[in-house]
């Protein structure tokens, strides 16, 4: 029906149409065929998109999605939360988990070159990885009040995250749903998961099948898991049995305030000691130089453009195979073939500690009883050689829950060979190490990770 005025129509029409256009912008996905640097199509099902998790701010948290390589329809789907906080789900899509990873010295087209894993956690799962929070990664928002982050409004977002990811795949809500990440993300999960259940609990729409939780490497209590790395030190032969009994005298058992004289010239004393020491694992070298969870380093800042000699790449020096990702990122034909957004992120880091953050949550620990005691599983994962957030600090937080082992301390198996040591404790609650792995454990091990994982996702014995 024309109006009276002429122009009214067509302007209301237009109007209309930006409107549309605005919310498909902020809700696309995007299938994900091939990508620049892979050789040929992906032989697996990849999927990129954002949510808009925050309205008024314009927060648009950016996501990868990789179906199940076995039964999409029927296997779990992970919501796998990276850790930093600040890195990209990227990251542990390529170098943790992912059916992608990096090839060494090798390159297509002038990109580093990907290749396919074959130990991936989508052998047995549907994941979502979303760069959260915001300014990890692809994810951005329009404000700057925004980009003001805390523990517990990255919860709530990533709660409404997952919410309109299932309004927009509606196909998986049957699918069990267990909510997994690693290192800082042990603040994030627990809270994360009680809120997810508090909310089937009161009805909330979608209903989701939450079945649990799972943590690799995680920070959960932050006076117990500082305070581990001293009795993980002496432990391992990284400091003598003198200087930790000074260090028990001076400083106190459970504490890392420097509170006296003696106190400070015992830690001074430490630290001398484990200077060379890699705290994400314990027996490779120190190659801080090349950190980028440091902040950057030389070599970062001469890489900033997909100019990448591949020659420079150590194989002795983990962390510098991380510039790869950051090399590729960066390239204008892989933003185009993922969706990125133009114009949203300059420059994209798997691993960013710029956006102003409150660290809000303490301790995570009581959310794990909280959530255990309505009866989800949980599975509790530690490389036995990472002194980031050692596993003497998770076996404590857990043996404070007071609940009684109904599988008691012993050797799970991987090919014959002794993977690590697990635990079952009643609640649903287990914990595992992996032997010989660092931080985080699918990195150093994929192999006995995918075994640990599949085995319980399926509700075996480890």
């Amino acid at each position: 029906m024309a109006g009276s005025n002429g122009l009214a129509l067509p302007l209301s029409f237009l109007l209309f149409l930006l409107l549309v256009a605005i919310v498909q912008s902020e809700n696309t996905t995007t299938v994900v065929s091939h990508l620049p640097g892979y050789r040929g199509p992906l032989p697996f099902s990849l999927q990129t998109g954002y949510v808009e998790v925050d309205e008024t701010d314009g927060v648009r948290l950016f996501y990868y999605f990789v179906q199940s390589e076995r039964n999409p329809a029927a296997d779990p789907i992970l919501l796998w939360l990276s850790g930093g906080p600040g890195c990209s789900g990227f990251s542990s899509l390529v170098y943790e988990i992912g059916p992608l990873s990096f090839r060494s010295h090798s390159h297509v087209d002038g990109l580093p070159e990907l290749v396919y894993r074959p130990d991936s956690w989508t052998k047995v799962a549907n994941i979502i990885f979303p760069d959260s929070p915001v300014g990890a990664g692809f994810s951005y928002s329009t404000t700057e009040e925004g980009n003001k982050i805390s523990d517990t409004r990255t919860v709530d977002q990533i709660a409404i995250f997952l919410t309109k990811w299932y309004e927009q795949h509606p196909e998986f809500l049957l699918n069990p749903l267990y909510i997994a990440g690693e290192s800082y993300s042990g603040l994030i999960v627990p809270p994360l998961t009680f809120k997810i259940a508090r909310g089937i609990e009161m009805g909330d729409g979608p209903l989701l099948n939450l079945k649990g939780y799972i943590l690799g490497n995680p920070l959960t209590d932050r006076k117990i898991d500082f305070a581990s790395k001293f009795p993980y030190a002496h432990r391992m032969g990284l400091i003598s049995d003198k200087q930790y009994e000074m260090y028990k005298e001076s400083c106190g058992v459970g504490t890392i305030t420097a509170r006296n004289v003696q106190c400070r010239n015992c830690l001074d004393a430490i630290d001398k000691c484990l200077k060379g020491i890699k705290m994400y694992h314990i027996l490779e070298p120190q190659c801080s130089e090349y950190d980028e969870k440091s902040g950057g380093g030389r070599m970062l800042l001469d890489y900033g453009s997909a100019e990448l000699p591949l020659s420079d790449i150590s194989s002795e020096c983990r962390e510098t195979g991380y510039i790869m990702s950051r090399v590729w990122a960066n390239d204008k034909s892989v933003r185009e073939a993922l969706g990125v957004h133009e114009g949203t992120v300059p420059l994209w880091l798997r691993c960013s500690n710029s956006t102003p953050r409150v660290s809000d949550i303490s301790s995570s620990v009581e959310y794990h009883r909280s959530v255990t005691g309505r009866g989800y599983r949980s599975l509790i994962y530690s490389g036995d050689h990472d002194m980031t957030w050692p596993f003497i600090g998770t076996q404590a937080w857990i043996q404070s829950l007071g609940f009684p082992a109904v599988d008691e301390w012993r050797p799970w198996y991987v090919a014959g060979q002794v993977a690590g040591f697990a635990t079952v404790y009643s609640n649903n609650l287990t914990f595992a190490t992996v032997k010989g792995a660092g931080h985080t454990a699918p990195e150093y091990m994929p192999k006995e990770c995918l075994a640990m994982v599949s085995r319980w996702l399926s509700d075996r014995r480890l």
